[in-house]
């Protein structure tokens, strides 16, 4: 099965021996990854353009098929890779990615050579200055990630999910032209819509066993791991793996009395199927720990709070499985709980068109990030850039009507290719790979997902059910009132930690000198969210949300993109005691 991997390689007009020497002193410098980094090259067969790829922490097993000078598998199945890089018979160079967006891929121009890699981190050194991408900063302060194609460094690009980007050659000139992008897959909405609901169920039903059928082919007697966190997803995934005769061990977050007791109900899944059930727990102290580690295992900044104690969950599971599945996917294939009050807007939108806000502005309000601040969050010049950009055109493409006329399809459609490609699935897929996970997400399946659009709106939401079909699907496979619940979402307690356990590092994550010296956030800004100054939206839950996309943003820049720290200042609230501030607060009031 191998161990999971990264690559790196170049393709173009240019010296050989120059390039072979930046990769090689890439690759030497990069001490802290295991495995033997084993080169691929077709020079002496193809002379121009000449190009090289090199693996990191493969263990000997080459992936790249037939065309493919490198690919790489979330999964380990590299049957179906989930980014790829193909050189075709006419010297075009190809770089791929399938629709859910699990593995990202990014490339660079330097001169006439296109650098590519699996992981931004790899192409760094490759660049001769790393600059803060200004689009990418503000993408991500909107959607708390880094929306493709851009990624947070100038320069840098991501291949779109469900997209190839075409290079064609010019041997005569040897000057690289501008790439063309293929949609090689787009989310659209069936012509014919399923009705039925016993033919539904039924239906669903094989598409969920023979997705799991495909994710377990290889595995012969070993047990695998299962992020349980007590939802239907998760659970559903669970139940599958169990009537397929896996071997299976839960893995679950326990948040103590901090934050909503989830493990309760994955302790009820796990004994309902009678699986042993390793609970992680997750307080301040063993956050705090992995907060430097999650930053680098991801690659990109994420600023959602989830990312940490699912790092932490995985480092547990590595420790006793090599393959980890998830629920993953699940709310975006079957018009999760966030779907509800946007298509009450849409009705709302289409009864007033007259209203205030477009549906696109109130589709970007769902992120909850700082979108709409933006006057009060940047400094002036940061501010000054980015007044011809508009997030909501980075919506656009997802929300297409043609693709998908009904709401609901147009709002799984968006969700699939946003919150999904962009962020949940990269993320996941980033964490398992630092503790060498195989990462198999069963939602993620292209027969599955496609079915799907064939549903009718009746069948995904009735009521106020949401997911309806797929509670109906697997009502015998799970207990009822796994089944049946409201939906509630991971109740990591953010805002706890921050004005409590986080107090003081505040000051050092977030301090007033650091941010003046980057130029982009406003030096005080910390004060102000937990004063409760920045906006009226910005309270409660909502505060721990958006420190934390600012702590994640200065430690990326800290960890993975290497900049120099400034001096620290004490002009902030976080160096006293926060009954004592709370109090000279209100002594100033």
């Amino acid at each position: 099965m191998g161990i999971p991997h990264h690559f790196l390689g170049y393709w173009g007009y240019g010296e050989q021996q120059e390039l072979e020497a930046l990769l090689t002193s890439v690759v030497e410098n990069l001490s802290f990854r295991r495995g033997e980094a084993l080169k691929f090259s077709a020079q002496e067969n193809n002379p121009l353009p000449i190009w090289n790829v090199v693996y990191i922490g493969i263990d000997g097993n080459s992936p790249p098929q037939q065309n493919r000078i490198a690919a790489i598998s979330a999964s380990g199945l590299f049957s179906s890779p989930d980014a790829w890089v193909s050189l075709q018979e006419n010297n075009c160079l190809v770089l791929g990615r399938e629709p859910f967006g699990r593995v990202p891929l990014y490339w660079t121009v330097q001169g006439q050579i296109i650098w590519f890699a699996s992981q931004l981190q790899l192409l760094l050194p490759i660049l001769q200055q790393s600059e803060v991408s200004i689009p990418g900063l503000y993408g991500y302060s909107c959607f708390s990630y880094v929306p493709t194609p851009l990624t947070p460094i100038k320069e840098v690009f991501a291949v779109t999910a469900g997209t190839e980007l075409v290079w064609q050659s010019d041997r005569q000139s040897g000057i690289l032209q501008t790439p063309e992008s293929k949609k090689i897959h787009s989310w659209r909405e069936a012509s014919e819509q399923l009705t039925d609901e016993a033919t539904a169920i039924t239906e669903l039903q094989t598409l969920l066993k023979n997705s799991i059928e495909r994710q377990i082919a290889d595995l012969k007697d070993e047990p695998v791991g299962v992020f349980l966190s007590g939802g239907l997803d998760s659970s559903v995934v669970a139940a599958l793996l169990v009537q397929a005769g896996v071997k299976v061990r839960a893995y679950t977050l326990d948040f103590g009395n901090a934050g909503i007791p989830e493990y309760l109900y994955a302790e009820q899944v796990a004994q309902f199927l009678k699986i042993p059930l390793v609970k992680v727990a997750v307080t301040p102290s063993s956050i705090e720990n992995a907060l430097i580690p999650t930053v680098q295992a991801l690659d990109l900044p994420f600023g959602d709070g989830v990312c940490v104690p699912l790092y932490l969950l995985s480092e547990r599971a590595s420790q006793e499985t090599q393959v980890i599945f998830n629920g993953e996917g699940g709310d975006q294939l079957f018009a999760g709980w966030t779907n509800k009050p946007l298509i009450a807007a849409g009705v709302y939108q289409a009864e007033n068109p007259a209203g205030q806000e477009t549906f696109i502005q109130q589709y970007l309000r769902t992120f909850h990030r700082l979108g709409g601040y933006e006057s009060q969050v940047y400094q002036p010049e940061v501010y000054a850039q980015i007044q011809n950009l508009h997030p909501e055109d980075w919506l656009l493409a997802a929300l297409d009507r043609n693709e998908c006329p009904s709401l609901l399809h147009r709002l799984r459609r968006a969700s699939l290719m946003l919150k999904g490609a962009q962020n949940i699935h990269p993320r996941a897929t980033a964490l398992g790979f630092a503790h060498g996970l195989w990462v198999r997400s069963p939602f993620c399946d292209l027969p599955l997902a496609e079915w799907t659009f064939r549903l009718s709106g009746e069948l995904c939401l009735q009521g106020a059910c949401e997911k309806y079909i797929l509670k109906r699907a697997v009502e015998n496979w799970l207990p009822p009132e796994i089944v049946w619940r409201q939906k509630r979402g991971m109740g990591v307690p953010l805002t706890s930690w921050c004005l409590n356990d986080f107090w003081h590092q505040l000051g050092i994550w977030l301090n007033p000198e650091r941010l003046r010296a980057h130029n982009h956030f406003y030096p005080h800004i910390a004060a102000q969210i937990v004063e409760g100054n920045l906006g009226g939206a910005i309270q409660g839950r909502r505060i721990g949300e958006t420190l934390w996309l600012l702590i994640m943003w200065q430690l990326w820049r800290s960890h993975v993109l290497n900049e120099e720290l400034s001096k620290q200042s004490w002009d902030h609230p976080f160096w006293l005691h926060r009954w004592l501030w709370r109090n000279y607060k209100r002594w100033q009031g």
